[in-house]
């Protein structure tokens, strides 16, 4: 009879840094990297969330663009009050080669295409009414990525809900 070349703990320590090392390879050859986060700030609470609608490099359509603001499934929410500051934030992976991003609130841009990562808003009223009756519940806060072209490349959609 021969002996085993490895003792039972050593083999299933063999085996066991075998099947980590197979998991970390097929992790690393998926491909599925993390979109760049965008971030909405109001007060202390904070929200961040991956893009909704990106086209890997090619430009959505504003058709595209329009869907990915309304259908708002995963949307993250933020509770907002009248006069709170609001800061919004992205990461620097999204206005690297010249691109820039764009904030968009119920599908009206209330920014200019910026490359800086991070705009603040001091006593905003994004619910204003202006008089024309009663303020909605929620709105939608959409951060639009543009290429250097101007048109857009990926979609991040928040809700902001009215204290």
């Amino acid at each position: 009879m021969t002996a085993p070349l490895f003792p039972g703990r050593a083999r299933r320590s063999v085996a066991a840094l075998g099947a980590v090392s197979a998991g970390l390879l097929l992790l690393s050859a998926c491909g599925d990297k993390p979109t760049p986060l965008a971030t909405v700030t109001v007060g202390t609470s904070t929200v961040s969330a991956e893009s909704d609608c990106r086209a890997d490099g090619k430009d959505l359509s504003m058709d595209r663009v329009q869907e990915c603001l309304t259908n708002l499934k995963n949307a993250k929410t933020i509770e907002y009050g009248r006069g709170d500051t609001l800061r919004l934030g992205v990461e620097p992976e999204i206005v690297e080669d010249g691109h820039q991003w764009q904030a968009v609130l119920d599908g009206q841009p209330i920014t200019e295409p910026s490359s800086n990562t991070y705009r603040s808003f001091q006593g905003a009223d994004v619910f204003a009414t202006g008089g024309q009756g009663e303020a909605p519940a929620s709105k939608v806060l959409g951060f639009v990525q543009v290429g250097k072209d101007g048109k857009p490349l990926a979609v991040w959609s928040f809700k902001l809900k009215l204290k």
